[in-house]
């Protein structure tokens, strides 16, 4: 059924980008925000997992210079049926971690030395079983597709937004033109709707990665007591994430309550952790 979901979220994606488009720039508008969308997804393919590895220093690791971390990868690599997937670490004390790879091939692994500190072994096999799942259901690639396509709308409108300020547009008399009430429809609530999607795309992802990392790993009270802490440390111990990958970690590296948490892209760790406990009790 999540998978249901995330496509039919990724279609409304694009169709959001296209009337966008279409709306702020009429044919010629269209085309470009296809034309830049199809750009953005190319390197986000293909590059996307390199440049989030550099940009939080995350270094690949060997089994002699991690032994235990590595063993614990490839055992439940194993169970899972994936390949070795690259181990890294980052030199950072929140405790969290991701998983990035366009497919199961190219997948990566990688933990922050403050969560290898604060996890027992249990807990921190949950949370790398939780990353293979993601690795496994190609997670990382529909999120990075996500939040490329809602980059390009927020962008466009930001194009036109400027365009109007400074006069730019079309005539009425240029072909395809686009409908000025249209236009500024779009430039306010087009990005809000596509972060809106994004955001739905990503906490489905999430539970579906629990749900998977649970059975990886044998029992879904390991996850769930991972979960709890690494709650409670994210939220006293920061990291200088950017927003725009925030997504990616197993908690929400950034720090804010109230009316921030309905516009985050994680779940609320208590219905996680709820969730988690009510398959232990099924089991």
């Amino acid at each position: 059924m999540n998978g249901i979901k995330t496509m039919a979220l990724m279609v409304t994606l694009t169709l959001m980008l296209v009337l966008v488009g279409a709306a702020i720039g009429g044919k010629t508008g269209m085309t470009f925000a296809l034309i830049m969308a199809f750009g953005m997804n190319f390197i986000s393919y293909w590059f996307s997992d390199k440049i989030v590895l550099k940009m939080y220093g995350a270094k690949p690791v060997t089994e002699s210079e991690a032994p235990e971390l590595y063993s614990m990868v490839r055992s439940l690599s194993h169970r899972a049926q994936l390949p070795m997937p690259r181990v890294c670490i980052m030199d950072e004390d929140q405790p969290n971690a991701f998983a990035t790879g366009r497919n199961p091939e190219h997948g990566t692994v990688a933990v922050t030395t403050g969560i290898m500190r604060l996890l027992s072994r249990e807990e921190l096999e949950g949370v790398i079983a939780h990353e293979l799942a993601h690795i496994k259901n190609r997670d990382i690639l529909v999120s990075t597709i996500a939040a490329t396509i809602a980059g390009a709308i927020s962008y466009i409108a930001q194009m036109a937004q400027w365009a109007a300020i400074f006069g730019g547009g079309r005539s009425d008399d240029d072909e395809g033109s686009s409908n000025p009430i249209a236009a500024i429809v779009m430039m306010i609530v087009g990005p809000i709707a596509a972060m809106l999607v994004q955001m739905a795309i990503s906490r489905a992802r999430e539970y579906g990665a629990d749900a998977g990392g649970a059975k990886i790993c044998g029992n879904p009270r390991y996850l769930a007591n991972a979960l709890k802490k690494l709650e409670m440390a994210s939220q006293r111990i920061p990291l200088d994430a950017n927003p725009a990958t925030s997504h990616m970690f197993i908690v929400n590296p950034l720090t804010g309550g109230g009316i921030l948490k309905l516009f985050s892209t994680h779940p609320p760790i208590e219905e996680r952790v709820a969730r988690l406990e009510a398959m232990r009790m099924g089991a």
